[in-house]
């Protein structure tokens, strides 16, 4: 391989990209990221101010628009490929990044609850995958990246329905992946351990720092240090690889 082909396989120039849970954390990071690697990005996130705001940063890099989107609605989700579609021609990238890190213990645990957890973590990267996979199949380069959790391989018992949707999207990563490989649709994996996200520092800093010294490099990551396993997976850097589950986790989870 010379050099000019090994500096292709993260070129994205004229793919197209949907980053849900796109406005901070670690979706701003890979939303920046595919951005850099040629891209051009809709990044979604339930708050439209947070969407306007990401897309004015965004276009100070390259082509993007923000829409606000709830995952746990089908409606909001045809929107969200659809804008994409009118605004930019096609769709080849989707990372369902966006999570509900709603939690309750058990004895405690409410149907309500239940639905808004599971439909933001499973149902609605499931159907928004589901609602793209006409452009999907029209693309020549797709691939999904479903952002799940270290959580999925742990016992995670404070977390129960947080981990269960991210299991429940690995199992689906795994079935998209058997069932879109002949259509030319890649579909993968990415397991973060402790990141240095809001969702993070929500906990107390008692917790924080138990969540950061659990794995053997006894930190949190920042976001960006996902954007280089993303990228292996959405570009052609990672051509041969589907169904699989990339743990980037700091030595948390053997797998």
């Amino acid at each position: 391989m010379d050099r000019e082909k090994l500096q292709s396989l993260h070129d994205l120039t004229g793919r197209v990209a949907i980053v849900t849970g796109g406005t901070r954390g670690i979706g701003r990071s890979i939303a920046e990221g595919l951005i850099a690697a040629g891209a051009k990005v809709a990044v979604a996130s339930r708050k439209a101010d947070a969407c306007a705001e990401t897309e004015q940063h965004l276009r100070t890099m390259g082509e993007a628009i923000g829409v606000a989107t709830n995952m746990g609605d089908l409606d909001g989700i045809d929107t969200l490929v659809g804008r994409t579609v009118d605004e930019f021609g096609r769709l080849d990238i989707i990372v369902n990044n966006a999570a509900n890190a709603l939690t309750l213990p058990f004895g405690q645990l409410t149907s309500e609850a239940w639905e808004k957890s599971l439909g933001v973590n499973l149902k609605g990267p499931t159907f928004l995958v589901d609602r793209a996979l006409p452009h999907l199949e029209a693309s020549g380069n797709a691939a999904v990246l479903n952002v799940i959790s270290a959580g999925a391989f742990l016992f995670s018992a404070n977390t129960a329905m947080y981990a269960a949707g991210k299991a429940g999207l690995m199992a689906m990563t795994r079935a998209m992946a058997a069932s879109f490989a002949e259509k030319g649709i890649r579909v993968n994996a990415l397991a973060p351990g402790t990141v240095d996200t809001d969702m993070v520092r929500n906990n107390t800093p008692e917790a924080q720092a138990s969540m950061a010294k659990a794995a053997f490099m006894r930190r949190a990551a920042h976001p960006d240090e996902m954007v280089g396993p993303a990228l292996l997976l959405v570009s052609d850097a990672g051509s041969f690889i589907t169904g699989q589950v990339i743990l980037a986790d700091g030595g948390l989870t053997p797998h």
